[in-house]
């Protein structure tokens, strides 16, 4: 549950400097499905990870199976 309306909260983590809202592409839906190893099923964390696997950036989480996952850069 978030403390303040979720409209409110999206205007404010978007104006955090170095915050940028990236885009779905068919390419990152496709590596969703396709992500190396093992990866468990969630599609909300594989589309995360596919994210950010296809624009080679770490991926800042605290989920402990994206953390896990060796074929992506987390930041605890």
């Amino acid at each position: 549950m978030l403390p303040i309306p979720i409209a409110e909260w999206f205007e404010q983590a978007f104006n955090y400097t170095g915050i940028t809202l990236l885009e779905m592409t068919p390419r990152i839906c496709v590596e969703s499905t396709q992500l190396p190893g093992s990866f468990h099923r969630d599609p909300a964390d594989q589309l995360i990870v596919a994210t950010a696997r296809v624009h080679d950036c770490p991926l800042v989480s605290i989920d402990q199976n994206i953390l896990a996952y060796p074929h992506v850069t987390t930041v605890p």
